[in-house]
């Protein structure tokens, strides 16, 4: 029984304590006429999604005749709309043990010796985001993917120094973050001092670029986009031309927000040999199956944890992955839980970093917008724990089948074509010949969540959508989006 959590050796230990010599031997009581001979005849097994869909199909029966069966989950639709915020599959396991009132109700952990139990959860979330980005040090988490974004830069300029004026990288940042400062400063460069230049991919989500803009408003920060092919990634020769000895730092998202995959090793060597950093955006979700940011160089990377065990929650709250190089951990934002030993040599953990002002001097505070999603962390250490490495990469195999499913199904459509051809994750981009919102109307209507309309944010891609397909939406449901879709008329 593949089930029975026990391993051989666990067994033969076992055996040996009782005095018997194989499992058999436990059932010599039972006749052996009465024992099964043969194995019983069962449905193949499934998992825990099938299993879940397979009950939901099963109360669906229960509804009086006559009445419509509702349309799928979410919220009784099913979606394919991504964009940042996805639908996964979460197990039963994240629930009920992030759902108990030791987790759910606790309050930040000051108190090491009385927070255990989070510590300890922090700890080991912080460990699998190190194993899963392939960094070497990440923290107990931050607000969300798109401040980690913002508060990844800023750690750029006090890391490399290429800063405005002659502070330093944590004695500007009190004046970024709001914090009183003693005197009045200035934050704008100086005439004989470097700038502050940032370069910025298009390809990375539209409201991190706009929050990023926000955080960087008033600080004299030169912010350098730099635009896509016609594939779908960065424009490398751009890139070339906008990188130079005053660049700070250059981020890109990996797979970008059309879901492309990016030229990373070539990114990274371009920032590199300007003594930059690289900033990687990333899906968790994709780690289980594309390179690691660890392993094409990237010197911080952040993203939003949502998918990691996390609903969608209309929207938020959500959960920022920030990890790092151990050598730039002193500049890191947020959090950090470390192992250590108490006074009879037993395990223990504690706050080993902890760099926001009400914990230390302000003008060494890297951060004051949070100190860590405590709960959304909680969550995906349980979902990573509970798939464990094989478990991720199954979903994110799941999830590029089924996406490259629909998108080959829906490019087979007439006058619907895929924008971008180069290799993608979960998310692909289609021209309709239809305008996207009627077309969203008319999915609507069946009980679809539809793709997003990317002209508001990409004018030039008019009459294009972003279509997602995750782990959770199987043929059948594939099936009927393209039929709708191919009903659908101006």
């Amino acid at each position: 029984m593949s089930f029975v959590p026990h391993t051989t050796e666990d067994i033969r230990s076992m055996l040996q304590v009782i005095g018997a010599k194989s499992i058999d031997e436990l059932f010599q009581s039972i006749p052996p006429e009465l024992r099964l001979k043969k194995l019983l005849n069962l449905p193949a097994p499934m998992s825990e999604l099938e299993v879940s869909n397979h009950l939901k199909q099963l109360a669906d029966k229960n509804i009086s005749v006559g009445k419509p069966v509702r349309p799928r989950h979410p919220g009784g639709y099913t979606s394919f709309l991504g964009a940042g915020c996805y639908n996964h599959y979460i197990p039963a396991v994240v629930n009920h043990l992030a759902g108990r009132s030791e987790f759910y109700t606790s309050y930040t952990p000051y108190q090491a010796e009385a927070s255990q139990g989070n510590l300890t959860a922090f700890f080991e979330y912080q460990t699998m985001i190190c194993e899963l980005t392939g960094m070497e040090v990440a923290n107990a988490s931050v607000y969300d993917g798109a401040t980690g974004l913002a508060e990844a830069v800023l750690m750029s300029f006090a890391i490399t120094g290429k800063i405005g004026g002659s502070l330093s990288g944590n004695e500007l940042l009190p004046s970024i973050l709001g914090c009183n400062s003693p005197a009045p400063i200035s934050i704008r460069a100086g005439s004989n001092s470097p700038s502050k230049k940032v370069i910025v991919s298009t390809t990375i989500h539209p409201e991190y670029r706009q929050v990023l803009k926000t955080y960087l408003n008033d600080l004299g920060t030169e912010i350098i986009e730099v635009n896509y092919t016609k594939n779908g990634q960065t424009d490398l020769t751009a890139l070339r031309k906008a990188i130079n000895s005053e660049t700070a730092c250059v981020a890109i998202q990996n797979p970008n927000f059309f879901g492309v995959i990016e030229e990373c090793d070539e990114i990274s060597k371009l920032v590199h040999d300007v003594q930059a950093l690289l900033i990687a955006v990333v899906n968790p979700i994709s780690l289980g199956i594309l390179k690691t940011p660890g392993e094409y160089g990237a010197d911080i990377v952040v993203g939003e944890g949502q998918p990691l065990g996390n609903e969608m929650y209309f929207g938020g709250p959500h959960l920022g992955i920030f990890a790092s190089r151990m050598a730039y951990v002193r500049k890191m934002p947020g959090k950090l839980v470390g192992q250590t030993v108490d006074k009879d040599g037993k395990r223990g953990f504690v706050l080993t970093l902890s760099t926001r002002e009400q914990h230390i001097r302000r003008e060494k505070a890297t951060s004051n917008i949070c100190s860590n999603e405590a709960l959304l962390a909680l969550r995906a250490g349980i979902y990573l724990s509970a798939i464990g490495k094989k478990g991720i990469k199954t979903v994110a195999n799941i999830c590029l089948q089924n996406a490259h499913y629909a998108a080959e199904k829906i490019s087979e459509i007439k006058g619907y074509q895929l924008i971008f051809n180069t290799p993608f994750f979960h998310e692909f981009v289609v021209r309709s010949p239809i305008k996207p919102s009627i077309l969203n109307q008319k999915l609507l209507k069946e009980g679809i969540i539809g793709g997003l309309d990317l002209e508001p944010f990409y004018p030039e891609l008019k009459n294009t959508l972003l279509f997602c397909a995750t782990e959770v939406n199987n043929k059948p449901e594939i099936d009927r989006l393209t039929r709708i879709i191919h009903a659908s008329k101006q």
